[in-house]
């Protein structure tokens, strides 16, 4: 055993064919002392009442509004099925703790806890986030990268983003606001978002400014849906 208490493995010197010692180097360095601490538990937010029945009517208003682009759009299927996630248990009793009213009770948990099981579960099983189709380069190269989204899914997060704007801004919501809010998003050059990706979603957005939700759906769903468009080579709709 080494200082550390880790195997040290034999290997063979190339030169005198003698073995050596070679250590085993962790992905971090191990401190014992800090393996038997403990995090204190941090005490959730209460259930209560208010919490419970104003986030059923957010995500049940959202995925309502979510629908009914969609549906402009062509996508019946992705209409019916969005979010069915947040009403689990999992999503749900999160929501229903960190219930805001005015931004994603998500942003309320991560706020507190560092992180957001909600979230976390969310887009794991949701495709119009791009969120879930983050991979690693691969190769012994682990860089995170977006790989490109499927179109439906693409028009789905154009939908999901002007429906979240609507809610969450209220009357100060303009037509404007999801592409601003995408925008604020990119300068921080932070997103995981494959280029091409984010350049139809701005494209779509764009025209959610220039003409309106309901003019543009139907243009989504003209030039994008109907003709069942691939953005990018080897892609799919």
């Amino acid at each position: 055993m080494t200082a550390q208490g880790s195997a040290a493995r034999p290997e063979a010197d190339a030169a005198s064919g003698a073995s050596v010692a070679v250590q085993a180097r962790p992905c971090a360095p191990r401190d014992d002392d800090v393996l038997r601490q403990h995090a204190p538990r941090v005490a959730l937010p209460p259930l209560t009442a208010r919490g419970v029945w104003g986030h059923l009517r957010t995500i049940t208003r959202h995925k309502a509004l979510v629908g009914r682009y969609c549906f402009a759009a062509g996508l019946y299927r992705q209409g019916l099925a969005h979010d069915l996630s947040k009403y689990s248990p999992t999503e749900f009793w999160r929501g229903a703790r960190f219930y805001q009213g005015t931004r994603s009770p998500n942003s309320a948990e991560r706020a507190q806890l560092g992180m957001t099981e909600a979230w976390l579960h969310h887009k794991g099983r949701n495709r119009h986030h791009f969120e879930y189709w983050v991979d690693i380069r691969g190769n012994g190269d682990a860089t995170l990268v977006g790989e490109p989204m499927p179109t439906r899914y693409v028009v789905e997060m154009l939908c999901d983003r002007i429906a979240a704007c609507r809610v969450y801004q209220g009357d100060a919501y303009t037509r404007a606001s999801p592409l601003a809010y995408f925008r604020r998003e990119c300068s921080t050059g932070k997103l995981t978002i494959h280029p091409a990706t984010a350049a139809l979603l701005e494209r779509m957005l764009e025209e959610v400014a220039e003409r309106g939700e309901r003019d543009a759906l139907a243009w989504v769903r003209s030039a994008i849906v109907r003709p069942r468009l691939v953005y990018v080579d080897g892609g799919r709709f």
